[in-house]
């Protein structure tokens, strides 16, 4: 995730509020968001939709990590057959919740995604991953091609439905493009109340765990992901740091 763009939007229209981004391991982001350490956060989906609320953001392309002289090189894209007589790693901390892992199992499962990598570029095995994190630890001996039918990853924008602040509102319109001028309202993102009165309700609304308030804001790059926090105090509430100018 590279939600500098976002931080600068913000800089811009809370100045008085500062917003602090952290890096922390993606299966992490969760527990952050649960113990108060950051306000929002950028995550993978799917999260606990009793406690969280999310707005996805968008879907990653799915993509097989492969030394540059592999013969899988030679193709535009590959599928999961392609990938059959392949020795494939499935890290420990592997984002797609596999239903029968593709390719010949390896001898043992690395701990970590730049574990895996590194066996790759050792010529080990291959390696499935986003396409973030494919770029995130990409090396000058290895290269990647998309993967048309693997499961594929979505990161959304979350935090605990129950610390909805303005400041937490104030973070999501920035994402989602309002202006400064917008009228800011309830977030799409559903809420456990919701869930009960539409119970045909599709998964997206409210996926992902992340962080608590825009004044703590929690970005990954895909395999990691970024924890933000207002000024320096440890629990760092926005409430806590200055009133931000109330709209009429």
């Amino acid at each position: 995730m590279t939600p500098a763009k976002w931080a600068k939007v913000w800089n811009e229209r809370l100045p008085d509020i500062p917003l602090t981004l952290v890096q922390v391991p993606a299966a992490e982001a969760p527990e952050v968001l649960r113990a108060g350490e950051a306000d929002a956060g950028f995550v993978r989906l799917p999260v606990d939709r009793t406690f969280f609320s999310a707005i996805p953001l968008y879907t990653e392309t799915t993509v097989v990590v492969v030394p540059k002289d592999h013969l899988i090189t030679a193709a535009d894209e590959v599928t999961l057959a392609d990938l059959a007589d392949e020795v494939l790693f499935h890290p420990l901390d592997d984002v797609f919740d596999w239903d029968a892992p593709p390719g010949e199992p390896a001898f043992e499962r690395p701990a970590t995604t730049p574990d895996a990598i590194e066996l790759v570029a050792a010529n080990v095995g291959l390696l499935v991953v986003p396409q973030s994190l494919a770029r995130l630890y990409h090396r000058r001996d290895l290269t990647y091609r998309p993967v048309v039918d693997a499961p594929q990853s979505s990161v959304a924008l979350s935090w605990p439905e129950e610390a909805t602040t303005d400041l937490v509102e104030d973070f999501i319109g920035i994402v989602r493009g309002r202006t400064v001028n917008s009228t800011r309202g309830r977030t799409a993102a559903s809420s456990p109340a919701d869930a009960k009165g539409k119970r045909s309700e599709q998964g997206g609304s409210r996926q992902s765990p992340a962080a608590k308030s825009p004044a703590k804001s929690s970005g990954k790059p895909a395999g990691r992901t970024t924890r933000a926090r207002t000024g320096g105090g440890k629990s760092a509430k926005p409430a806590k740091r200055g009133k931000p100018r109330r709209r009429s």
